[in-house]
C-alpha cells in the first residue's frame, strides 16, 4: 500500500548563536518527523507562507495534515483583547493554519492537532481559549512541565466510546504537558473526549469528519518513550490511506 504523505505545519525559530543569530529559519521539532516515519507515513515539513495559491498547493498533495504546536492564537481571533499574561502570537500563522485545516477539510483528508494545533482548531469552529490557566478557578495540576518533555507527569481521563478511546484502547493515560493555555468554550461540532482531573479539556473531536482530532499533550515527544502513543500517528496514517 502506498505510503500516505503527511504535511506537518511549520513555524519560524530565530537562531539564537554563532554569526546567524537573529536569523529566521522555517522549521518544525524533529519529533513530529519521526512519528509520522515510525508509524508508515512520509513526512512533509509546510513551512508559513502568505501566499494561499502555494497553501493550495501544499493540501493538494497531502494525504493528512498535522497541526503543530508553538505560539498562542492571536485572541482577536476569537473575540477577545490580548491579556497580561498571554505568550507570543502570531496572526500570519493563525491564518495559514486555519486555512491549511479549512482546505483539508474540504479535501476530506484527515487532520491531528497537537497542543497548539488543537486549539486553533477549536478557535476556527467559534470556540474559544483561557488565555492563561491562572484565570481559570480550581487549576490545581502543573500543566507546564518545563522539562524533560520525553516524560509523562499527569494523568488524562479518556471518554469511553470516543475515537480516541478506540484509537489508544486506555480509559486512562499519562502524558507529557506544556501549554499554558486551554479550550475554553468548544467550537460547533466538537465534543471533549479527555480531561485532567482538575477539568482542562484534553483532546477533542468533530463529529461531522471521520478524522478530525485533537490533543493537548505533545504526543510526537513520547513516540519512542511511550510506545502506546503512536496509536494517534497510526491512526492519521491509516485514515490518510483510506
Amino acid at each position: 500500500m502506498k505510503r500516505p504523505l503527511i504535511g506537518i505545519s511549520g513555524s519560524v525559530l530565530l537562531t539564537s548563536y554563532g554569526s546567524s543569530e537573529g536569523y529566521r529559519r522555517a522549521y518544525v521539532n524533529e519529533d513530529y518527523v519521526q512519528s509520522v516515519l515510525q508509524n508508515g507515513g512520509i513526512p512533509f515539513i509546510l513551512p508559513v507562507v502568505d501566499d494561499e495559491e502555494v497553501l493550495s498547493t501544499y493540501i493538494d498533495q497531502l494525504d493528512g495534515l498535522i497541526l503543530s504546536g508553538g505560539h498562542d492564537v492571536t485572541p482577536q481571533y476569537y473575540g477577545e483583547e490580548p491579556m497580561q499574561k498571554i505568550g507570543e502570537t502570531w496572526e500570519l500563522r493563525d491564518w495559514f493554519d486555519s486555512l491549511l485545516v479549512e482546505k483539508a477539510l474540504a479535501k476530506g483528508i484527515p487532520v491531528l492537532g497537537i497542543c497548539r494545533g488543537m486549539q486553533v482548531m477549536n478557535v476556527l469552529h467559534g470556540g474559544s481559549l483561557w488565555q492563561d490557566l491562572s484565570y481559570m478557578k480550581d487549576v490545581e495540576i502543573k500543566h507546564l512541565q518545563g522539562h524533560s518533555p520525553e516524560l509523562v507527569t499527569h494523568l488524562v481521563d479518556i471518554e469511553e466510546g470516543s475515537q480516541l478511546h478506540e484509537l489508544m484502547g486506555e480509559n486512562h493515560v499519562m502524558v507529557n504537558t506544556l501549554h499554558h493555555q486551554a479550550v475554553r468554550e468548544l467550537g460547533q461540532g466538537f465534543k471533549a473526549t479527555a480531561f485532567s482531573a482538575d477539568g482542562i479539556v484534553e483532546a477533542i473531536e468533530h463529529e461531522d469528519y471521520p478524522f478530525y482530532l485533537g490533543v493537548q499533550w505533545h504526543p510526537e515527544m513520547l513516540h519512542t518513550s511511550v510506545p502506546l502513543m503512536n496509536q494517534l500517528f497510526a491512526g492519521l496514517i491509516q485514515a490518510a490511506q483510506k
